[in-house]
């Protein structure tokens, strides 16, 4: 990992796109030697475009897996491309799927189309999610807070009934999850419930399907440099963006993406089920 860059002032249009960030986020793999753990699976990343979904899908190819890229909107298509691409340059198929996880019948057709183009399906990754900063409760409407918790519970929710009609013993779901919904946030509160959310449906849909074979955990990181950040965070939140962790710096994609593959690798957490790794540069919570 190359020493770490403060972020400067900057603000994209959501959903956000790689190209403009400054600095440019490590969000390759380009070091990461792969050692076969996941050789021969099937994975749909769902956010996969850019970011940790970027990274997680890279770091899949490079150990042996078949990649299926969803995202949200054309505005993301070349740093889909660009996923697509990386994942490629390993040998490894990788199909492209555009639409939005707030709509169940999509989130439907996403899986079985997926998992026709790959063959089947050993593993999803919920990654795709949205948030929208408010300083005060009255300024949150009952529209963004249902769209809140449509991309980032009830997709996940959908996904994961879905999914069930393909994963084999063996499968498994990984989540994200996040800081904030671990300890709260006072300008992300429909956020932070919403993520706390998918923590608590990781944990009770492990126990429900581990005599299945099955098994789901969730990455819950901390602040990572992706196009969300510019892209949702005004200016003055943006500049020096992470360095109030106690590692004084923000995260990048490539520091996050070994945890999924941690949890997708049976080989390496086949008695891991249920678990909210937070990777989130030191800070520390209750629980």
């Amino acid at each position: 990992m190359a020493e770490p860059q403060s972020a400067p002032a900057q603000q994209q249009q959501p959903p956000g796109a790689t190209e403009p960030m400054e600095p440019d986020p490590h969000d390759e793999m380009r070091g990461y030697v792969g050692a076969g753990h996941l050789s021969g699976k099937r994975a749909l990343v769902v956010g996969g475009d850019s970011g940790i979904g970027r990274a997680v899908s890279v770091a899949f190819a490079k150990e042996g897996a078949d990649v299926a890229v969803a995202y949200l909107d054309q505005s993301e298509d070349a740093d889909a491309e660009r996923t697509a691409e990386l994942v490629r340059e390993q040998g490894r198929q990788c199909h492209l799927f555009r639409g939005d996880v707030a709509d169940e019948d999509y989130c439907n057709r996403l899986v079985d189309d997926a998992a026709a183009r790959l063959g089947g399906l050993d593993v999803l990754v919920n990654h795709a999610g949205t948030q929208f900063p408010q300083d005060a409760i009255q300024d949150i409407s009952t529209e963004q807070f249902t769209r809140t918790f449509e991309v980032n519970v009830y997709a996940v929710f959908w996904l994961c009934k879905a999914a069930l009609r393909h994963l084999p013993e063996g499968g498994a779901i990984i989540n994200t999850g996040s800081v904030n919904g671990l300890r709260g946030n006072k300008s992300l509160m429909d956020y932070s419930a919403s993520k706390g959310a998918v923590h608590v449906l990781t944990q009770s849909f492990a126990q429900a399907l581990a005599t299945k074979g099955i098994r789901i955990n969730c990455v819950a990181p901390g602040p990572v440099w992706t196009p969300l950040i510019p892209s949702t965070f005004g200016e003055e939140k943006v500049e020096g963006f992470g360095e109030q962790t106690p590692m004084g710096r923000m995260g990048h994609p490539d520091e996050i993406a070994p945890s999924y593959v941690f949890f997708a690798s049976d080989r390496l957490s086949s008695f891991y089920t249920g678990e909210v790794l937070a990777p989130v540069g030191g800070e520390t919570h209750p629980g």
